[in-house]
């Protein structure tokens, strides 16, 4: 018997060696961002900037070089897609901080604002002890009984159903510094909490957008994209 792996969710990954001084550099501004606070509003929630006035990073003088070499890796992460790039237009939309003190996580949610999120660790050694992304998957495609795959074990041949492969209820993925990751922004994602009393984990989550190029006028363009910003008229309040 040979499956055939079909219709799979794109989790895009890659590694980069940043420079620990320059790392060094960026946790200190985020902290100085931070100021008081400890976290959000929920208990148990991780401090995320975009609550606190803090989610244009792209603008801050700081974090633009790095956030404009994340984004080349977004475009990318839309040309391994299929994407013609002369035909659509990636926009930056948002990047903010999050810093997980100890047992401070994010619950699941995902992004309706955007098109394609990422998040890039400033922390981690690839452990899951400080706080794993946890991606869920849009639906069950082979959950042949209706919530076999809850998590709860079901008939399997391993007690964890996490383990199995075609029947997974979500995929960890573990921090690490230098690790960018990109993903559809309408998938359900979540941060378990951090397990670590001496190290915070420490984030930048990033949204965008996609629309027709500047000046496109092909018809196949404005079925499916929004047309170019620049072309946009705020209408007041």
């Amino acid at each position: 018997m040979w499956l055939q792996p079909l219709f799979p969710l794109a989790l895009g990954h890659v590694q980069l060696a940043p420079d620990p001084l320059d790392t060094a550099i960026l946790l200190q501004e985020i902290l100085r961002l931070r100021g008081e606070a400890t976290g959000n509003p929920e208990d148990g929630c991780a401090w995320t900037g975009d609550l606190h006035g803090a989610d244009q990073l792209h603008h801050h003088p700081a974090f633009a070089p790095l956030l404009r070499r994340l984004a080349k890796a977004a475009c990318e992460y839309v040309s391994a897609l299929g994407f013609d790039r002369s035909r659509v237009a990636l926009h930056l939309q948002r990047a903010w901080p999050v810093v997980s003190e100890e047992g401070q996580g994010i619950g699941r949610h995902h992004h309706p604002n955007a098109h394609l999120s990422g998040v890039y660790y400033l922390t981690g050694d690839g452990s899951a002890a400080s706080g794993c992304l946890r991606v869920w998957p849009p639906r069950q495609a082979n959950e042949l009984v209706p919530g076999l795959a809850v998590g709860h074990g079901g008939p399997f041949v391993s007690p964890d159903a996490a383990t199995q492969v075609w029947n997974a209820p979500w995929w960890d993925v573990a921090p690490r510094a230098g690790l960018l990751l990109l993903f559809p922004a309408s998938v359900d994602h979540g941060v378990l909490h951090n397990g670590r009393a001496e190290e915070r984990r420490v984030s930048i989550a990033m949204d965008f957008c996609l629309t027709g190029p500047p000046g496109t006028k092909q018809a196949a363009e404005a079925e499916y994209l929004a047309p170019h910003p620049s072309t946009w008229m705020e209408v007041g309040p």
